[in-house]
C-alpha cells in the first residue's frame, strides 16, 4: 500500500469521526434509571421494616425499663402499685414509698404516642399486665399491630 494512500485512509477516518459527540445516548439514560428504579423499589420497604422494628426494640426497653420500676417500688412498699402514677408520686401517705421510681416526672409514651398499659392483677399468670397496644393503638392485633407485651 502507498504512504500517500495510508494518509488519506487516516485523514477520511478523522473526519469521519470528528462530529460524533461523546456521551451518553437516552437508551443508555433510560436503562441506568431503570436499574436505579428497581434497586430502590427493593430497598424502600427493607427501611420501612427496620424503622418498624427500631419502634418496637424501643416499645419492649421501656417496658422494661417500667418493670424495674415496678419492681423497685414493690421491694420498698411490699406489692405492686394499683396505676403506673405511683412510680412518679407517692399515692397516699405511704411511708415506706421511696420514689419516685423513674427518671422523669412523668410517664413514658410508648413510640406510637400512646400510653402504656398496666393491669393489676394480670391476666397471664402475673401479678401485673404492661404493654404498649402497638402502632394501631389497639388492643390485640398481629403481624405488625401486635402488641407489645411484657409476658413474652
Amino acid at each position: 500500500m502507498h504512504p500517500y494512500s495510508l494518509q488519506k485512509i487516516q485523514i477520511k477516518y478523522k473526519r469521519q469521526h470528528k462530529h460524533r459527540q461523546s456521551g451518553f445516548t437516552l437508551m443508555e439514560l433510560l436503562i441506568v434509571m431503570a436499574i436505579i428504579a428497581m434497586l430502590a423499589g427493593l430497598a424502600v420497604p427493607n427501611i420501612i421494616d427496620s424503622f418498624g422494628g427500631a419502634q418496637r426494640d424501643g416499645a419492649k426497653g421501656q417496658i422494661s425499663a417500667l418493670e424495674t420500676a415496678l419492681d423497685s417500688y414493690r421491694l420498698d412498699v411490699g406489692k405492686y402499685p394499683a396505676n403506673l402514677d405511683a412510680l412518679i408520686k407517692n399515692p397516699g401517705s405511704n411511708k415506706r414509698w421511696n420514689g419516685p421510681y423513674l427518671k422523669k416526672q412523668s410517664l413514658p409514651q410508648d413510640p406510637w404516642g400512646n400510653d402504656y398499659q398496666y393491669r393489676k392483677p394480670g391476666r397471664h399468670n402475673n401479678p401485673y399486665d404492661l404493654y404498649s397496644m402497638g402502632p394501631d393503638g389497639q388492643e390485640g392485633g398481629e403481624g405488625e399491630n401486635e402488641d407489645i407485651v411484657s409476658w413474652k
